[in-house]
């Protein structure tokens, strides 16, 4: 009974040819280094695969009023063309509408059979040119030939803007940030409870994120104290369900940026904030001043973290894209392709939105590294993210060449909200030995004001 108890976590619980587990558990890692090195305490943040396997589902997870959620839109997903095959991703109307009228089409059908007419890459570059969002599904060799698979293996996983240290490379951070290994569960009654001295309690978190990869970050930021106020384009209102899984702990307006009326708020709000996090494609925020630069010389001492789906250099660095659409161009779907049940072949994909995830906790971790260091200069930092260069870092580890095993079941939570009975997981991080929760439920969406609390 002893030996079984002490009986090590394991460090593999997904199948397949790459060591997702040991991206997801660095990530988490680095926010726990962060936070140690933050509160001058070492050890106080930890984390275990338990905790780090069920963050990394919290939407496969999450149940409302006891439904699950759905997933991908019937457009998106792996479609055959004349040569291969090619990723789309169609789960927002607007991108739907973009990629019918680059394949001259309105219906599922006339999908397939427009694909069907055209090779993998002159699908992918005219759904490109019209604004919709597909990959090529390309092997790993194909894609390091590319210029854009080049420029995404250059550089760190968090890239400095200046600053004493150029970035941080996953390799960095420890896996697991020295949680305590054979820990499975924690009794809710452990739970830290909104009431408890949380790290970041009065910092300012302005989240200019949409889909996962940002709002995982602020919703970790939201879990450790900080006031987290999400703003989103009224035009483009974000996926519900998307939204209820991200926005725990957080408050949650609309506005449009283009009226002057909006601006002048996001100036308000700007010259109080400590932090600001966007996750939109390059360039697409710089006609409001929220490029990086613009905002550390309008305001010094602010934290700006920025991500976006093909990194700062290289010719897609423009364009919009998803954790899929990495996997399918970055070699990572033709590496997990199998036989269907057909017997012909199909390309697959990784057991979780992995680098959606990975991303998250890197993009957490350089906001608290920055706000670390800002306590020692009195000013300001910014940091970069790609899920293209996250995809490098996860092809840079060695493989994992153990079997998987079972974990045990999450330790799910219950809350109400305006949405119904959420069932989810808790954040992927102890505190003291104890299970960080979410200090609310996600609000309603829209139904704040542009104002800190």
């Amino acid at each position: 009974m002893g030996a079984a108890a002490d009986a090590p976590s394991p460090l593999r619980w997904w199948s397949g040819p790459l060591d997702v587990e040991g991206l997801a558990l660095r990530a988490v890692g680095a926010a726990a280094e962060a936070l140690n090195l933050y509160t001058g305490d070492p050890g106080r943040f930890s984390t275990t695969p338990a905790l780090v396997a069920a963050a990394f589902d919290s939407f496969g997870h999450l149940r409302i009023d006891g439904r699950a959620l759905r997933g991908f839109a019937p457009l998106s997903g792996f479609r055959r063309t004349s040569d291969g095959w090619i990723r789309l991703h169609a789960n927002y109307p607007h991108h739907e509408q973009r990629l019918l009228r680059a394949l001259g089409t309105a219906t599922a059908a006339g999908v397939e059979a427009a694909l069907g007419s055209l090779t993998s890459l002159e699908a992918e570059a005219a759904i490109q040119d019209h604004g919709g969002i597909a990959a090529a599904v390309r092997t790993r060799r194909e894609w390091l030939a590319t210029d854009m698979g080049r420029a995404a293996a250059i550089g760190h996983w968090i890239t400095r803007d200046g600053g004493s240290t150029p970035g941080w490379g996953l390799q960095d951070f420890p896996a697991g940030a020295g949680g305590p290994a054979g820990e499975a569960a924690v009794s809710p009654a452990q739970a830290v409870g909104v009431d408890r001295n949380l790290p970041l309690a009065g910092v300012r978190v302005l989240d200019l994120t949409r889909v996962i990869a940002g709002p995982v970050a602020t919703r970790l930021l939201a879990a450790l104290g900080a006031d987290v106020l999400r703003v989103d384009p009224p035009a483009l209102p974000e996926i519900v369900h998307q939204f209820v899984d991200t926005a725990f702990g957080k408050r949650s307006a609309e506005a449009d940026l283009g009226l002057p009326s909006n601006r002048q708020h996001l100036q308000q709000l700007l010259a109080e904030a400590d932090a600001v996090v966007t996750g939109y494609r390059g360039a697409a925020l710089d006609r409001f001043g929220l490029n990086p630069s613009d905002l550390l010389a309008a305001h010094p001492r602010l934290v700006v973290v920025t991500l976006d789906s093909w990194g700062w250099t290289g010719p897609w660095s423009g364009l919009r894209g998803f954790d899929s659409i990495v996997q399918a161009a970055s070699g990572i779907a033709h590496l997990y392709g199998r036989e269907d049940d057909d017997g012909g072949w199909r390309p697959g994909a990784l057991p979780v939105q992995a680098l959606d995830h990975a991303t998250g906790y890197g993009v957490g971790a350089a906001a608290v590294l920055l706000l670390a260091e800002r306590r020692q200069t009195g000013r300001g930092g910014a940091a970069r993210l790609s899920l293209a260069r996250t995809a490098e870092e996860l092809f840079a580890l060695p493989p994992n060449t153990t079997h998987p095993a079972a974990l045990p079941e999450p330790g799910y939570r219950a809350m109400e909200s305006s949405y119904g009975t959420l069932r989810y997981v808790p954040p992927p991080l102890l505190m003291s030995g104890r299970i960080l929760d979410y200090p609310s439920a996600p609000p309603p969406y829209g139904s704040s004001s542009l104002t800190w609390t």
